[in-house]
Parts: structure tokens; sequence; C-alpha cells
């Protein structure tokens, strides 16, 4: 088996908020969860091309979860930096 490059997953979702500022949906029921990645690269493009096809909604966001953090959080890169 080729040396494949360690899976970071990354998931992809977004929907309408409560607020600009904030991060809480209006409705966890129509959540779009775009999809689940094995790197942050990937999931930039899918992020990025939901993102603009909701220019026109001020309301809606989309985000990139490292899940990768989640499941093993010796993978966070950014861990002891402020």
């Amino acid at each position: 088996m080729a040396d494949q490059p360690k899976q970071l997953l990354h998931l992809v979702i977004g929907g309408e908020l409560t607020s600009l500022g904030g991060t809480e949906f209006r409705d966890l029921k129509a959540v779009d969860i775009v999809g689940v990645f094995p790197d942050y690269a990937s999931a930039k493009v899918a992020w990025k091309a939901k993102a603009q096809s909701t220019v026109d909604s001020a309301q809606t966001r989309y985000f990139i979860v490292h899940l990768h953090r989640l499941l093993d959080p010796s993978t966070d890169t950014t861990a002891g930096q402020s």
C-alpha cells in the first residue's frame, strides 16, 4: 500500500444565522451539511463555492469545522499559540 498523507478531516456546514456577528443557526433542521473532506484545501474549495453562491444572503454563512482536532487533539497545529 502506497504511503498516503494523514487524513485531517474537515466538515463544511452552513445556513442562516440568528445575527450577523454570531454563529448560532436560525433553524438547525435547515443547516446545510456540505460534506466531510480529507484535508483543509478540499474543504476550502467546497466552502468557497457555497459561500459565493449565497453572497446575496447576508444572514447565510458557511464554516469549515476541523473535525480532526475533535477526534485527535494532537493534530491541532495551533495548540499553545496565542
